[in-house]
């Protein structure tokens, strides 16, 4: 069998779009995912649907495996031919270790490569509005193990050389030994009221940010509990934070939020989210499908031009029937002399999107408010065509039937159960990382219910914001209590009530 290759790989210190393009690339197409706690774990979901996942983390108390065992496993598993991806929080060789594994696979006689990341020891202050350089202030900054202990008679830090420099000092894992890091400064010059940041899970939603003076910044640490993963800063840059700090100034700082929308819409929320400063994480309750049978709507196709209406309840709606349409081998023109109803804004973008206009489109984006729309408009013996979920609610289609008109109730997709990570999903909430869930429709309600596995006090002091008053009513009759509903029933409308709070 032919040896494998190993990628060690830098996944920047938190916020996974930090990830390099080629590290991304690297996780992609990993045969095995080696990586650890402080790799985001979002980065996981780049990965294969069938990629090995061994995680190897370690932390100040508590080792995983040991650094000789995980050399063992990616010198193991490049023997067994496989292409391996080590994935490590920052930079492979900014103490990381990486220099280690790579001389275990050269050892071996395994071909490797080092994809560089985003270190901690510049992203974390950066987010915390701290430039380790500034032109005014310092024009150099060194990085130093904190995890060395400062009063071993080998050490190899040069505190003279450290303390009597103007550059920044930036140590990482250095929590532990910050009370004689602080004193080893000082007893080799450095001023006492020298500025000193501290910063814990930097680039996350967790991030905080601690600012003091070097004779007394180990104190008030013990105060405010900070522990690792944190990184200490030191010099007078750290004054500057209180002009410059950004990352927790934006309105949804601090906040994990859950997008359960179907993976292909997703993005939108997603991006929203993130700019805003929240953390999305995609967890896809729902599907869109073809629905169970199609026959009614060929039939529907073939009659085009016997109906007066075509009423579309949502996007995907619009997407499956041209997706349909095009199947049959037809075209917009078939459509000639309908007129064309959109539930929302959303809808009708979708529809002109296909170069045609909707004749009409509520100001209150649910069934009922078509049906007020339309009763002023539509003609008793008139025909209209529903082209909608499978699953889609009676309302409408009785409605308009006791308006006199024929109505023809044809699914055009149903939703399913999305793909989302059940366990992961478990494992957060348990853990109390997931502060918010949105829900876009009462299919998306009714599936992440499902996934809690009827565990529906896994969701308590987790805030619910629903799209609209079909949603909320959905999530209420699952026993789910919504936090906040949108005023207005889209997307732009739920970012508007998680601003809102």
């Amino acid at each position: 069998m032919s040896k494998g290759y190993v990628y060690l790989v830098g996944a920047g210190p938190g916020d996974p779009k930090l990830i390099t393009i080629k590290g991304s690339e690297c996780i992609a197409k990993a045969d095995v995912l080696v990586y650890d706690r402080l790799a985001s774990r979002r980065l996981l979901t780049l990965a294969r649907p069938d990629c090995e996942l061994i995680y190897v983390g370690k932390s100040p108390d508590r080792h995983t495996l040991r650094q000789e065992e995980i050399n063992q496993v990616l010198v193991d598993k490049g023997l067994e031919g496989k292409i391996v991806t080590r994935l490590k929080g920052g930079d492979p060789f900014v103490f990381g270790r990486g220099g280690e594994e790579a001389e275990a696979l050269l050892k071996a006689g395994i071909q490797f490569e080092v994809v560089p990341g985003i270190t901690s020891a510049i992203a974390v202050p950066a987010y915390a509005g701290i430039p380790v350089t500034h032109r005014d202030l310092t024009s150099s900054f060194a990085v130093i193990t904190g995890h060395e202990d400062p009063t071993k008679n080998e050490t190899s830090i040069h505190w003279d050389h450290l303390a009597q420099s103007h550059g920044t000092l930036v140590f990482l894992m250095g929590m532990e030994n910050l009370p004689l890091i602080a004193q080893k400064l000082i007893e080799n010059g450095k001023k006492p009221t020298t500025p000193v940041g501290i910063i814990q899970w930097g680039t996350r939603p967790e991030q905080r940010t601690l600012v003091g003076q070097l004779d007394s910044i180990a104190s008030e640490v013990k105060k405010q509990n900070f522990t690792n993963p944190s990184i200490i800063i030191v010099g007078e840059v750290v004054s500057l934070r209180e002009k410059l700090q950004w990352f927790e100034k934006k309105p949804l700082f601090g906040q994990r939020i859950v997008v359960t929308r179907a993976r292909h819409q997703a993005s939108v929320l997603t991006q929203e989210i993130e700019a805003l400063g929240g953390e999305a994480w995609e967890f896809p309750t729902i599907e869109i499908v073809p629905p169970t049978d199609n026959a009614y709507l060929i039939k529907a196709m073939n009659s085009l031009q016997g109906f007066n209406w075509l009423v579309f309840t949502s996007v995907n709606g619009v997407e499956a029937f041209f997706e349909e349409l095009s199947i049959q081998e037809r075209d917009v023109r078939e459509l000639a002399g309908l007129e064309i109803v959109a539930i929302g804004p959303a809808t009708q973008a979708a529809i002109e999107k296909r170069g045609l206009r909707a004749a009409y489109v509520p100001e209150e984006y649910r069934a009922e408010k078509i049906v007020e729309g339309l009763s002023g408009r539509i003609s008793s013996g008139q025909r209209v065509l529903l082209a909608r979920a499978e699953e889609a609610r009676d309302i409408l289609p009785e409605s308009l039937k006791a308006m006199g008109v024929e109505v023809w109730d044809v699914p055009v997709y149903k939703t399913v159960l999305g793909g989302a990570n059940r366990e992961e999903l478990h494992r957060m909430l348990r853990e109390k990382e997931i502060h918010t869930v949105t829900f876009t429709s009462s299919s998306t309600v009714r599936n992440f219910v499902e996934l809690l596995d009827g565990e529906i006090s896994l969701l308590k002091g987790v805030s619910l914001y629903s799209i609209g008053p079909i949603t909320s009513a959905t999530a209420r009759k699952l026993g789910l209590t919504i936090y906040k509903e949108a005023n207005e029933y889209t997307i732009q409308g739920l970012v508007e009530a998680l601003l809102e709070g």
